[in-house]
């Protein structure tokens, strides 16, 4: 059996439009292992997203294996589904979906209240990761209050925070000009790094990929 974190073996998704079958993904085999960083690459409308989805377990309709941390997740009923996503992957957006209402550390602190964290150590693991992010002085800053690139930088503490096997981040950066996308793109690689978690990244900017520990190419619904 593979140790692979991420392992999907023949995935297929269709999606019925205007009397029209639309076959996005067709047939994606992929492995990821431990730690490695994968970027995802491929034009507008190659599936990137929709095999973000698959791996994120974040709606049904496929067909094939997806196994994650050695999990076959069609052997799970909705709650098991829910758990291990819970558990096990971490989610980064190209926004961030910050609480507008809490600071920088409530929006990491939440997720490790859900998983049944004391709030004392929630808050103390919120304030490293954030710390490590640079960002050390802007805890009890709101997101109003804070650049677009450090409310990124609390989405990827926010995604880390319950030490996730597996972080899955699509078009992370895509919302920040190219200086600031660089800076908090390297801080992201440098954090996750550390951190020991795998990712698979999904991009179309060929200069961020190649920081990578390896590039995955979605063509017309195959990795290519």
């Amino acid at each position: 059996m593979s140790d692979a974190v991420i392992l999907l073996t023949d995935v297929r998704r269709s999606f019925a439009q205007g009397g029209v079958t639309i076959d996005v993904l067709k047939g994606v085999d992929l492995a990821i292992q431990p730690g490695e960083i994968v970027g995802l690459l491929g034009p507008s409308g190659s599936g990137k997203s929709t095999m973000l989805q698959a791996v994120g377990l974040l709606e049904g309709g496929f067909t094939g294996s997806i196994r994650i941390a050695g999990q076959e997740a069609s052997r799970l009923n909705s709650n098991g589904r829910t758990l291990l996503r819970k558990t096990a992957l971490g989610f980064i957006y190209q926004f961030h979906h910050l609480l507008p209402d809490f600071t920088a550390r409530e929006n990491v602190v939440l997720p490790q209240l859900i998983m049944g964290q004391s709030r004392e150590a929630a808050s103390d693991r919120a304030a490293e990761l954030l710390s490590r992010l640079g960002l050390g002085q802007r805890l009890d800053h709101r997101p109003t209050q804070l650049s677009g690139g450090e409310q990124q930088r609390v989405a990827v503490a926010r995604a880390l925070a319950n030490r996730p096997k597996v972080v899955l981040a699509d078009e992370p950066t895509g919302n920040l000009d190219e200086a600031t996308a660089d800076i908090v793109f390297q801080e992201f690689l440098h954090l996750v790094r550390e951190e020991g978690s795998a990712a698979l990244v999904a991009t179309h900017n060929e200069r961020l990929a190649s920081r990578m520990d390896r590039v995955v190419r979605l063509h017309d619904g195959r990795i290519a």
